[in-house]
């Protein structure tokens, strides 16, 4: 395995950040920690990177312990975190230069680990970092990371703020770096992102919630959602939610998903109440479930388990 954690919890003085995690990652596998912000996503990455002592629990990268030899896993993992860290002052080949320099290699030498990516920013590599397009600091950030040939590859919410053309060319190299046998553990709040990876952590509060292949999870997904439309977006959900044995309601896009406890419900039933409400051009049809459906449905069963319900 390329990377290991077993039951690694951290605490910030009364905050538990992360509690009892262990999951592990295969060598070559495209890996999504999927959950939003304060779910506990950068906490393991530094942990993972060590940056940060666990309180309790075990973890290892590439081999190595990460409290051990900690001087291995930093020459043999690459890291992109959250914000853009590079050098904003200096030009796009500079950075290169420098990072390259540090891990005692050059950028002649890995070039075909990152030509793909280099290519595209190459046109600028003569300008400042701090003045290149949330994109292009994307792609000098991944290059920087890679500019070493490391065996495992943490990318923490590497797409966060980037257009949807940048995400979309972000994720298509990460898919090439995989196919070159590199270990990526990627942590993205995006659950649309999830179905890109070959596996999947679903994280919230410090917890994992379910950990397997992103298809697995949505085939395991019982209960039927409904696409209900209506004019005012508010009022619907407000309304919604006082329908009886409603079991979620939350918005998804232009429409609400909701879910009910009762077997015996009826979509005729639930059209009748919002027309009495009031509501205009009520559409009540079924739909697949996603990824954030189940997320959804996990978090909110793992809330009521919490308030002892």
């Amino acid at each position: 395995m390329s990377i290991t954690l077993n039951n690694i919890t951290k605490s910030y003085k009364k905050v538990t950040a992360v509690e009892n995690i262990s999951f592990e990652v295969k060598q070559g596998e495209l890996f999504g920690l999927i959950g939003p912000d304060g779910a506990g996503k950068t906490t393991l990455f530094r942990i993972l990177t060590t940056l940060l002592f666990a309180d309790k629990g075990e973890a290892t990268v590439a081999g190595f312990d990460v409290v051990k030899d900690y001087k291995e896993i930093r020459k043999s993992v690459g890291y992109m975190p959250g914000r853009f860290s590079l050098y904003q002052d200096l030009t796009v080949e500079e950075n290169l230069e420098f990072f390259a320099t540090i891990f005692g290699t050059t950028i002649e030498e890995n070039y075909d680990l990152i030509k793909d990516i280099y290519v595209q920013i190459e046109p600028f590599k003569n300008r400042r970092a701090g003045k290149l397009s949330g994109g292009m600091k994307q792609k000098l950030a991944l290059s920087c990371a890679l500019i070493h040939k490391p065996k495992v590859l943490f990318l923490d919410e590497p797409t966060t703020g980037v257009d949807p053309v940048s995400r979309k060319e972000f994720w298509d190299m990460l898919k090439r770096l995989n196919d070159k046998g590199i270990t990526t553990l990627v942590s993205t709040p995006y659950m649309d992102e999830a179905s890109l990876c070959d596996r999947i952590a679903l994280i919230q509060g410090g917890k994992i919630l379910k950990i397997d292949t992103p298809s697995n999870i949505i085939s395991q997904h019982e209960k039927q959602i409904f696409n209900v439309g209506a004019k005012e977006m508010s009022k619907l959900i407000s309304d919604l939610k006082e329908f009886p044995d409603n079991e979620s309601v939350y918005a998804f896009g232009e429409f609400v998903h909701y879910t009910h406890s009762n077997p015996r419900f009826s979509t005729n039933h639930l059209e009748k109440f919002l027309l009495e409400r009031g509501h205009l051009n009520v559409s009540i049809e079924p739909t697949p479930p996603g990824i954030e459906d189940v997320f959804m449905d996990l978090a909110g069963t793992k809330q009521i388990k919490a308030e002892g319900k």
